[in-house]
């Protein structure tokens, strides 16, 4: 069996990079840019960053921000009718996860219209031609949005998230400028660096998993362990490593898949608009601790990358005990909560177990599980 990889054609990292959008627009010839945006990034002027850039180059842009936190179908489909009638060429995508969602399933439904009902992308849907060209400018350090082949829409009528998986739809350039991401407060970029080792972790244990892929998500979680609490405390270094670490773990999981973090997650946002971040790194350690008996030696090299010292002396009982303290320490230090108990009703456990089941990313797991089990692990954290 083959193992398949799918990067972006080009990245730029460092402060600066978003000044070679206009490079890479013109080198392309492109003409007008879809800028998808939400809200409060414009609002507060970090869309404007990128925006100066084109109007300094001369290059024409539209900009779209109807897009909420959880994107839905409602804002893929006024995108897709916007960007058709705005004469764009390419999207540029600007934000975290939900923008960067948003304008995949815009690309892919432009240059795949039999796709415009949005709900039939989820899961591996047979597109057969790439998206319109995305450039891709994260302003958070989690999601990797920007190089990954995964996006998430939500079906606001049925309260569930849909998993898209295209390698079709994958940013042909991406922008990670740690000085984008300088304005995130204290509380999002805890968030959405948990997410970031989230993948990481769930990558490097994931069923799909082999050599490649683990070397960037050990890389990956060796950095990010080092670097979110200086990046929450908004330290130049903090940033540009987190804004490396993430994208780095982004390389690893899009193309082996996640587990059951994500899978439980997900409803966790379309039931009650729970950030992604926030919901991962509550689960985390619960899940590390149910996967543990099917995941080998690799929580000795979690623990070694998050910092452990003597790793290699400790049992396999103690290294798995170690890793999984780790990141319950890094997600206490970056002030997330401890449980669910502020936001799952124990009504609701049913609906999200189910949920979680069906959810894309479960098969990933490293551990076979059954919607009782799922149930077992949200009633934990209640």
């Amino acid at each position: 069996m083959a193992n398949r990889f799918v990067l972006n054609e080009t990245s730029y990292h460092g402060a600066g990079a978003i000044r070679e959008i206009a490079t890479e627009a013109k080198g392309r010839g492109f003409g007008k840019a879809f800028v998808c945006s939400d809200p409060d990034l414009v609002k507060f002027g970090v869309t404007g960053k990128v925006l100066s850039v084109l109007e300094e180059a001369g290059l024409a842009y539209e900009l779209y921000s109807n897009i909420k936190p959880n994107p839905t179908i409602e804002n893929v489909q006024t995108g897709v009718e916007a960007y058709q009638k705005s004469g764009a060429d390419y999207l540029i995508a600007i934000g975290g996860g939900s923008s960067m969602d948003t304008a995949k399933a815009i690309g892919i439904i432009i240059n795949n219209p039999e796709f415009g009902d949005v709900v039939s992308l989820e899961g591996v849907a047979p597109t057969k031609n790439k998206s319109v060209p995305i450039f891709a400018v994260p302003t958070t350090a989690g999601t990797a949005a920007e190089v990954t082949i995964n996006y998430v829409i939500t079906d606001a009528e049925k309260n569930r998230k849909m998993v898209c998986v295209d390698p079709k739809d994958i940013p042909v350039v991406a922008f990670v400028d740690p000085e984008m991401m300088s304005s995130m407060p204290k509380g999002l970029t805890a968030a959405t660096g948990m997410d970031a080792l989230t993948h990481a972790i769930e990558g490097y244990i994931t069923a799909g998993a082999w050599e490649l892929s683990d070397m960037f998500h050990l890389k990956a979680i060796e950095i990010i362990s080092r670097s979110l609490r200086g990046a929450v405390d908004n330290t130049p270094e903090g940033r540009e490593d987190m804004a490396l670490g993430q994208y780095v773990a982004g390389m690893g999981f899009s193309n082996v898949g996640l587990g059951i973090v994500h899978s439980m997650a997900h409803p966790l946002g379309a039931l009650y608009d729970t950030p992604h971040g926030i919901a991962n790194a509550i689960i985390l350690p619960t899940v590390m601790e149910y996967n543990a008996d099917a995941t080998g030696e690799k929580y000795r090299e979690i623990a070694r990358a998050m910092g452990v010292a003597g790793v290699d002396s400790m049992s396999q009982e103690e290294y798995r005990r170690a890793a999984i303290d780790a990141v319950k320490k890094l997600s206490e230090d970056v002030g997330i909560p401890a449980d669910l108990k502020e936001i799952v009703k124990r009504e609701d456990i049913p609906f999200l177990a189910q949920s979680a089941y069906d959810d894309a990313c479960r098969p990933g797991n490293p551990k076979e599980t059954s919607v009782e089990d799922i149930t077992k692990l949200y009633e934990s954290l209640i």
